[in-house]
């Protein structure tokens, strides 16, 4: 097997190994879903102005959707580990490298949801919660990590944008994705791809966002929250 196929599909048996074990713990479900939505709601509040920019709310929206949201994905997520020798086949290296990023976000976010969770069940997640849920996961590198797949994401899409190709290749790829099982995915890099090119350019809208989920992640990992010169970040929260 490809190495690209099996380090994504070593990323999604990660995904796999926590959904299940959720699945188990029905309280620890119930836990993590509430707080994907929570997660939804700081995103709205922590990008409000970009969500009503003309340029920037389709990027915006994209991220919130995809990234942050609570949505059931597993239907889609086993259908991809199906096809995922026929992806590599199929797709253009170039996709196929940016999928390979995005499935190690996935991961990287089920991994520390799940965390969070077990920390949080039985409470409400508000402000005070979430805080403390953070700080005794205690994986700020991880959280790093986390920003950091999330941009290289963007920057993917956004140097794809450059390539006027790549677009023509995607819609010719319809058909073919979606007889091997991939019309999620497809749908995935479409929009992604149109969302980056009507933005035009990422730069800016990607140091925004990287901007602000580090000062947020230094006041959540700061003990003295109160303290901190990233403290306002942590008015972003619900």
């Amino acid at each position: 097997m490809a190495a690209d196929a099996q380090a994504i599909l070593s990323q999604l048996a990660i995904v796999r190994s926590e959904r299940e074990a959720r699945t188990a713990d029905g309280a620890l479900g119930e836990t993590v879903h509430a707080l994907k939505a929570y997660q939804q709601q700081r995103f709205s509040r922590t990008y409000a102005d970009l969500l009503a920019s003309s340029r920037y709310a389709a990027a915006s929206r994209f991220f919130l959707d995809e990234l942050y949201g609570p949505q059931d994905f597993s239907d889609r997520d086993a259908q991809f580990a199906r096809v995922v020798p026929a992806l590599v086949r199929l797709f253009p290296q170039e996709l196929v490298e940016t999928v390979a990023v995005l499935a190690r976000l996935h991961a990287l976010s089920e991994s520390l949801d799940s965390t969070m969770g077990r920390h949080l069940l039985g409470r409400l997640i508000d402000r005070s919660t979430y805080v403390e849920a953070w700080q005794l996961t205690g994986r700020s590198e991880a959280r790093e990590e986390q920003i950091r797949l999330t941009l290289a994401v963007g920057r993917d899409l956004d140097r794809l944008t450059r390539k006027p190709l790549l677009r023509t290749t995607l819609h010719l790829m319809r058909g073919p994705a979606r007889a091997a099982g991939l019309p999620a995915l497809q749908q995935f890099l479409e929009t992604g791809f149109d969302t980056f090119k009507a933005m035009g350019g990422a730069e800016e809208f990607l140091a925004i966002v990287g901007t602000r989920e580090r000062a947020l992640a230094a006041a959540l990992f700061e003990r003295r929250t109160e303290c901190a010169p990233e403290a306002a970040a942590l008015g972003q929260l619900p």
